[in-house]
C-alpha cells in the first residue's frame, strides 16, 4: 500500500504519457489532492514549460507549481554526471519530491523520456529515484514495430533490471503492441511474470499516434494561410501531389495530409473540392513547398471556399518537408483535449483499475470533488449501458458530444435528424464519429412512425387530438424521441440545445407522465464548486412552489443526491435563519421543512435558513450552532424559481463552477433539458446522469 507511484520507460516514445494521464484521472476520481512530479525533463525550451508537464498541470487543473513539478533538465543531469555529482542529484531529487508530498493525498512521478543526446544514464536514474523513494513502479514498454518475440524479451529484460534492484514493480504495460499480437504478447508475458504483476497490453492507436495540423505546422516552422479554425485536424497519411489531378485523387484516404508545390493550383483545388465531396475521404490539409504561393486569382477562390482546410506554406523543398513529416512523433498537448479523452479512455479498457486501486492507498474524504463526481458519474453509466435518444441530430454541439460519448463506451445513442446532413456535418466537423455506431433516425421516413401516431392518438384524443394532429405531433423531434422512451425503445431523452424547456418536457408531461406517489416535476443541478459538489433545486421548472410541493421539491432533491453519492444535508433556503424571520415567504419554508420532518423523519434537514448559514461553518454555528446542516449543506432548496435560476447562474458565473443539469425529478422514465447556451460539457454531463437515472428500475 502506498501514497506515490512512479511511472518509468526504457526506451524512447513509449507511450507513458498515456498511462499518467489515465492514472491521474483514476486518481482523482478517489482523492481530492494530486501531486505530479518529473525528476528529470528534457530542457527548457527556449524558456516554454515542458509539455507534458504542462499538459498534466492544466487539463486536470493540479495545485502544483510549474517549478515545484520537476528538479533538473537533462543538461543539468548530464553536467552534474560530469563532474561526479551523481550523489547530490539523486539528494536534490529526494529532497524537492518530499517538499512535494506533505502537500498531497498521493503523489504521481514520471519518470524520462529517453529524448536527446546522452540518454545512457536515464535508465540507471529512474531505477536508483524509485528505489531511494521506496516507490512502486509501472514500467511501460513499446511493442511498435517489434516482433513479438522481441516485445516479450525487451519486457522481461526491464522487469528483470528493476527486480534484481529491489524496486517494487506494480504493473507491466506493453503499449502500442501491432495488431495481431496483443493475445500471444499477453499470454507470454502473463505465464512469466509473478502472478501479483499487473499486466496490460494496449494496442497501437492510430488516433493516439498521428499529429495534428497544427504540430506539423510547428515543426515545419510554416506559415499558416487558411483553415486556423482546423488546425486540430489529425494526420493519418500524407501523399505527394505531383501527378496529374485524375490520377492524384484516386490515392486520397481518410485523413491525409496533400503535400504539393504552390504553383499547383489543380491539386490545391481537386484536394478541397475533394475534402466538400461526399464520395471522397476527409482531407486534414495541405502544404505548399519550394516557398511557392498560388496567384492571386487561385488565392481569392480559396478564400470563397465554405470549408477551408489548413493550407501552409513552407520555404523547404518537397523532399526535405516529406521527410520531416514523416520523422514527427505527435504529442498529447494541453490545447488537445481530444487526444487526452482518448488517453483516459483507452487507460480505462486496457489497465485493470480495480487491481491498481487495490494496491496503492488514496484519502478518502467524506466530501466529494467535482472530478471525483464527474469519475463516478462515467464509472456508474458505464456499468450498465443505456440507450439515450438525442433528437436535436441538426445541432453541432449534439455531434461533439455524441462522439465523446461514443468513443468513450458509456452509451448507447439514437440520434434523430437526416442521415446525410448529419454525416456531412460530422465531416465539416472534423470529429471522429463512426456513423455506423449510432442509430439515426428520421421521423418521418421512421419505420415506428404510424406505430407513434396511432399510440399518441389512442393516448391523447381524450384531449381532443386527433389522428391528423397526431401525425403532424409526430414529425416533431421531441414527441418523437419522447414516444420512443414511452415505447421503450430507447431507455432516456436528452434535448434543450435547441428547443425551450416547454417544447422538451410538454410531450412528458403528457403521456410519459410522474412516477406513482409524486405530485410535481421539479430539477436539480449538481453544482460542481472549486471543493464540493452541491445539489441546487428547483432552479429550472417550479416558479412559485407551495409549501407542500417545496416539501416533495426537497423529498426528490434529497433522493436525487443519494442516488449520485452525495450525502443529503438539506437546507431550506430563506432570507432568515431559524426563527428570527416573519413573513409569508418565510413562513412558507417553515412549514415545507416541517412537512418534510414529518414525512421524512431520517433526512437531515434545516430551514428557513440563509445561504451563508447553509454552507459556510463558521457563519453556520454563529446563527445555528446545534444544527446538523448549517455550514455543510449538500442540497439547497430555493423558495421559488426567480431565486433559484439567479442564484445556480450567479454561482456558476462568479465561481467558475460547473453546474450538471437541470435533471428533472419525478417522471416515470427520465427525460432531460438543457439549455439553449449549452457546451458540449454540458451536453455530455446530462447524457450521463441521464444514462444513471435510466438504471433506476
Amino acid at each position: 500500500m502506498t501514497k506515490m507511484i512512479f511511472i518509468a520507460a526504457a526506451e524512447p516514445y513509449s507511450g507513458k504519457s498515456l498511462i499518467t494521464i489515465g492514472l491521474i484521472n483514476m486518481l482523482l476520481g478517489k482523492a481530492k489532492k494530486i501531486g505530479y512530479f518529473k525528476p528529470i525533463i528534457n530542457g527548457d525550451n527556449n524558456g516554454k514549460r515542458e509539455v507534458h508537464i504542462d499538459t498534466v498541470l492544466t487539463y486536470f487543473s493540479l495545485p502544483v507549481v510549474y517549478d515545484d513539478a520537476y528538479a533538473f533538465t537533462r543538461q543539468q543531469v548530464l553536467q552534474g554526471i560530469e563532474s561526479n555529482s551523481q550523489g547530490e542529484i539523486i539528494n536534490t531529487i529526494i529532497s524537492k519530491y518530499k517538499k512535494l508530498e506533505e502537500q498531497y493525498d498521493f503523489t504521481v512521478m514520471e519518470g524520462s523520456d529517453f529524448v536527446g543526446e546522452g540518454t545512457a544514464f536515464e535508465f540507471e536514474y529512474n531505477i536508483l529515484i524509485a528505489k531511494n523513494l521506496g516507490a512502486p513502479v509501472v514500467i511501460v514498454v513499446s511493442g511498435d514495430n517489434k516482433t513479438t518475440a522481441q516485445v516479450i524479451n525487451f519486457a522481461l529484460n526491464v522487469w528483470h533490471n528493476f527486480e534484481t534492484r529491489e524496486v517494487q514493480v506494480l504493473s507491466l504495460v506493453v503499449n502500442k503492441v501491432n495488431p495481431g499480437q496483443e493475445r500471444d504478447v499477453r499470454e507470454l508475458l502473463r505465464t512469466q511474470l509473478p502472478k501479483d504483476i499487473i499486466l496490460a497490453v494496449i494496442p497501437l492507436d492510430r488516433n493516439l499516434l498521428s499529429p495534428t495540423m497544427k504540430e506539423i505546422n510547428e515543426q515545419l516552422n510554416g506559415k499558416l494561410l487558411f483553415g486556423e479554425q482546423q488546425l486540430t485536424n489529425q494526420v493519418d497519411h500524407f501523399i505527394v501531389g505531383a501527378m496529374q489531378l485524375p490520377h492524384f485523387l484516386s490515392y486520397i484516404k481518410e485523413n491525409v495530409l496533400i503535400v504539393t508545390p504552390g504553383d499547383r493550383g489543380d491539386i490545391i483545388i481537386g484536394a478541397l473540392q475533394a475534402n466538400l465531396s461526399a464520395s471522397y475521404p476527409k482531407v486534414a490539409g495541405i502544404v505548399l513547398t519550394a516557398g511557392t504561393l498560388p496567384e492571386e486569382p487561385m488565392m481569392r477562390l480559396i478564400e470563397g471556399s465554405p470549408v477551408v482546410i489548413p493550407i501552409i506554406a513552407v520555404e523547404t523543398g518537397t523532399f526535405e518537408t516529406t521527410t520531416t513529416i514523416g520523422n514527427i512523433q505527435s504529442r498529447i498537448t494541453p490545447d488537445n483535449s481530444k487526444k487526452i479523452e482518448l488517453a483516459i479512455t483507452v487507460f480505462d479498457k486496457y489497465m485493470d483499475t480495480k487491481a491498481l486501486d487495490e494496491k496503492i492507498v488514496t484519502y478518502r474524504s467524506d466530501s466529494i470533488t467535482p472530478h471525483m463526481f464527474l469519475y463516478q458519474l462515467a464509472k456508474w453509466a458505464k456499468s450498465e449501458k443505456k440507450h439515450i435518444v438525442l433528437p436535436e441530430g441538426n445541432d453541432d454541439r449534439i455531434l461533439r458530444a455524441a462522439a465523446r460519448l461514443i468513443a468513450q463506451d458509456i452509451v448507447k445513442l439514437t440520434i434523430l435528424g437526416d442521415s446525410s446532413e448529419i454525416a456531412a456535418a460530422i465531416k465539416r466537423l472534423g470529429i471522429t464519429l463512426d456513423i455506423n455506431k449510432i442509430n439515426i433516425v428520421n421521423p418521418a421516413s421512421s419505420e415506428y412512425y404510424d406505430d407513434f401516431v396511432h399510440t399518441l392518438y389512442e393516448l391523447r384524443k381524450n384531449k381532443n387530438v386527433t389522428l391528423e394532429m397526431a401525425r403532424d405531433l409526430m414529425t416533431d423531434v421531441s414527441y418523437f424521441g419522447t414516444m420512443m422512451v414511452y415505447k421503450s425503445y430507447a431507455d432516456g431523452m436528452v434535448s434543450g440545445a435547441v428547443h425551450t424547456t416547454q417544447h422538451t418536457i410538454r410531450p412528458a408531461l403528457q403521456f410519459i407522465k410522474t412516477k406513482p406517489g409524486v405530485s410535481i416535476v421539479s430539477s436539480v443541478f449538481f453544482m460542481c464548486l472549486p471543493e464540493r459538489v452541491s445539489v441546487f433545486g428547483d432552479c429550472a421548472v417550479n416558479p412559485n412552489p407551495t409549501a407542500e410541493q417545496l416539501a416533495e421539491i426537497a423529498i426528490s432533491s434529497a433522493e436525487s443526491s443519494r442516488r449520485f453519492g452525495i450525502e443529503p444535508r438539506v437546507a431550506m433556503l430563506s432570507y432568515s435563519s431559524g426563527t428570527s424571520g416573519e413573513g409569508a415567504d418565510v413562513e412558507k419554508v417553515r412549514q415545507a421543512t416541517e412537512i418534510v420532518k414529518s414525512k421524512r423523519p431520517d433526512l437531515k434537514i434545516e430551514g428557513p435558513i440563509q445561504y451563508d448559514a447553509a454552507v459556510d461553518p463558521v457563519v453556520g454555528s454563529q446563527k445555528l450552532p446545534n444544527s446538523q446542516v448549517a455550514g455543510k449543506a449538500s442540497v439547497l432548496i430555493f423558495p421559488d424559481l426567480n431565486t433559484g435560476n439567479n442564484t445556480y447562474k450567479a454561482v456558476q458565473r462568479e465561481t467558475g463552477a460547473l453546474a450538471i443539469g437541470p435533471m428533472l425529478q419525478g417522471l416515470n422514465k427520465p427525460i432531460n433539458d438543457l439549455s439553449r447556451g449549452c457546451t458540449v460539457d454540458d451536453i455530455f454531463n446530462t447524457v450521463i446522469i441521464t444514462a444513471i437515472q435510466c438504471q433506476d428500475k
